[in-house]
């Protein structure tokens, strides 16, 4: 569970990147943080793991309060996937796997060799950890990132726009499989993007954000994909989801055990918790 306790963080020009921050991101679930550029989301994430300490409030993760611990090993404790791929253009890509495991004193000849379970865990063929990253696609060299960042088996897993840089369609399977694999391992995941349509697809609560003048990055919303489609909050809400809550029939169907959410054209927008 990642907690944000009236969080402020405020930069030296007095401007306010978000003021009095709160929420729960609950364990084993998907959180996503969706809104404009400048809203503070991508500031928040990065509280979670020290790469940005708040001016003021806490932010804890099962507890803890991220602040007692030594930001490097906490780092090396939670799995971080960027929008690029983040991946170092002169290792290998069982090297750049195995980055984060060596880092936390693994033997490089074990890490890289198991690097090619966690390819095949991302859905890419073992094979490919001797290539460099320059000779993959995008779509894989974010495979590798989310490889990378599972390597450890972290319990927290911070996701910040990391489908952005690739096609449509590259896009599509990387939201895909990123469900296969939350099925499957039931991570606590933060996960920033402004696709609207990706954070319904992807996320069990959807934070809509908006930007206000005096407070920065604010919560304009949040709730399932259902929730927030089936009722919006304001017009802010509306204008940025597309839709109105007369325009957007909703529908619900079982799949393999799970309430799925679908919009008028027969997509899948999220999962109803039970």
């Amino acid at each position: 569970m990642i907690e944000f306790e009236t969080v402020t963080k405020t930069y030296g020009d007095g401007r306010p990147a978000v003021a009095d921050f709160s929420l729960t991101a609950p364990s084993h679930r998907i959180t996503v943080f969706v809104g404009p550029s400048g809203c503070g989301k991508t500031t928040l994430l990065r509280m979670v793991n020290r790469m940005v300490s708040p001016t003021s409030g806490r932010v804890l993760i099962d507890g803890d309060d991220v602040a007692s611990r030594n930001p490097v090993t906490l780092r090396r404790s939670i799995g971080y996937v960027l929008q690029n791929g983040g991946l170092l253009p002169h290792r290998t890509v069982a090297e750049n796997v195995a980055t984060v495991a060596i880092l936390n004193g693994a033997r490089k000849r074990d890490a890289v060799a198991r690097s090619g379970e966690m390819l095949e865990l991302v859905g890419l063929d073992p094979d490919l950890g001797r290539r460099y990253p320059a000779q993959l696609s995008g779509g894989q060299q974010q495979r590798v990132g989310v490889a990378r960042a599972l390597a450890t088996d972290p319990n927290v897993l911070l996701m910040d726009e990391p489908f952005g840089a690739v096609d449509p369609l590259a896009r599509r399977e990387l939201q895909e499989e990123l469900l296969r694999l939350q099925r499957e391992l039931a991570k606590t995941i933060l996960f920033v993007t402004h696709d609207i349509e990706e954070a319904f697809r992807l996320g069990n609560e959807v934070v809509v954000f908006r930007t206000d003048p005096a407070r920065g990055g604010a919560i304009a919303q949040k709730g399932t994909p259902a929730e927030i489609l089936a009722n919006p909050a304001d017009d802010f809400v509306r204008s940025f989801i597309g839709a109105s809550a007369g325009e957007t029939p909703l529908s619900t169907r079982e799949v393999d055990g799970r309430r799925v959410v679908f919009d008028p054209a027969g997509r899948p927008l999220g999962v109803i918790d039970s």
